[in-house]
């Protein structure tokens, strides 16, 4: 496996995670690839507003 892939639990409301599941697959993603979609979204706004995130592997 590629050492720069994380694996995280994520709990969630089933309802909720149904629904979700529902949005992916209707943009042809699995739940998995669109939860990385929305996390790269909001680190690029949160770093257009505020800029860049410092890294563990960048200190």
């Amino acid at each position: 496996m590629d050492d720069k892939l994380l694996r995280y639990t994520l709990r969630v409301d089933r309802l909720v995670f149904q629904k979700f599941r529902y949005i992916a697959e209707s943009e042809g993603r699995s739940a998995n690839k669109e939860i990385e979609q929305y996390l790269k979204k909001r680190v690029a706004e949160y770093e257009k507003e505020y800029g860049p995130i410092p890294t563990a592997s960048e200190k």
